[in-house]
């Protein structure tokens, strides 16, 4: 569904991404892991048209997408759930979710996707007309991934699920990963966390120094040997 070849991308005059070349299966979680400043945000940004790559290629679905504008390619059908929630702290629960239905594809099946929205968290059921600003953080990252959600994605990018939260809200959190995963979404995970992202994903990437530096199938990874490669033993 996604290939990227050879990019290289950053901020200003520092390079961040160098040679990158990964690939995304259609209907499979693909972990994307490796220690702060290894790239894995930038990466990201550079999907999903945040950040323009100086060199490489970005495909999503055989066509070249780098270089588009990010609300053209939520459109394509790409969302991305960022790291640190980045919700609308003055906007209701509820609001925050319909700006989530941006493109004009899918403003029609809001009520639709809000349904499907607290079925799949409850407790945002619950404080929909609440501020966002007063959610708990488990509850703000559970609002951060069902807008996600609300564009119907046909690739959703999801980063740090998991920082900052109690092991309670992460295993929720990766529970819900795990159902998305069975109704067969396409899903890029990017965590710290190598237990919990290994063992919801189907393929796994390692990053280090802005490179990938190791790939393997989920099921053949070794935890011990991976730790050994994202410290560098």
């Amino acid at each position: 569904m996604l290939e990227i070849r050879n990019l290289e991308a950053g901020y200003g005059p520092i390079n961040v991404l160098w040679d990158v070349s990964l690939s995304i299966a259609e209907g499979r979680v693909t972990t994307i892991i490796g220690p702060n400043g290894a790239g894995k945000t930038t990466l990201l940004r550079a999907i999903v048209g945040l950040l323009q790559p100086r060199k490489g290629e970005i495909l999503f679905r055989d066509r070249p997408i780098h270089g588009m504008a990010p609300w053209h390619l939520l459109e394509a059908g790409i969302a991305m759930i960022p790291e640190g929630r980045m919700i609308f702290r003055d906007m209701t629960v509820e609001d925050n979710l319909i700006l989530g239905a941006f493109p004009k594809a899918r403003r029609a099946g809001v009520a639709r996707n809000l349904e499907r929205a607290y079925t799949l968290f409850p407790r945002l059921r619950e404080r929909r007309r609440q501020l966002a600003g007063t959610l708990s953080g488990g509850e703000g990252q559970m609002l951060a991934m069902a807008r996600g959600l609300m564009s119907e994605p046909q690739l959703l990018l999801i980063d740090e699920p998991s920082l900052g939260l109690a092991p309670v809200i992460v295993n929720e959190l990766f529970e819900i990963i795990a159902d998305l995963k069975a109704e067969g979404r396409t899903i890029v995970l990017v965590e710290q966390n190598t237990h919990k992202a290994v063992g919801v994903a189907d393929e796994v990437y390692l990053m280090l120094s802005g490179k990938v530096a190791w790939s393997a199938p989920a099921r053949d990874v070794d935890l011990a040997v991976l730790h050994d490669l994202y410290f560098s033993r």
